[in-house]
């Protein structure tokens, strides 16, 4: 059995302004297709993955507990 090529990171969640993943750029119905793509198509798709990429507007993530606390003993508060 050959494997498929796949641009996921486990980072699944749609940018509901642009339609495309945080984590791959793929839209929800490119997603689900996936499996069902010719490799041309995938390739295809993945060719432009970085452009689409860049105009998700990214947000910062929350700060941690863990993280908040290291920052503070650095910064000796």
């Amino acid at each position: 059995m050959s494997t498929i090529e796949s641009p996921c990171i486990l980072v699944c969640a749609i940018d509901m302004k642009t339609g495309y993943c945080f984590g791959c750029g793929r839209t929800r119905e490119e997603i689900g297709a996936w499996l069902t793509m010719t490799p041309d198509n995938r390739r295809t798709i993945m060719a432009g993955l970085a452009a689409r990429l860049d105009v998700i507007e990214r947000r910062p993530r929350r700060e941690t507990r863990r993280t908040r606390m290291a920052r503070e003993k650095e910064g000796g508060i």
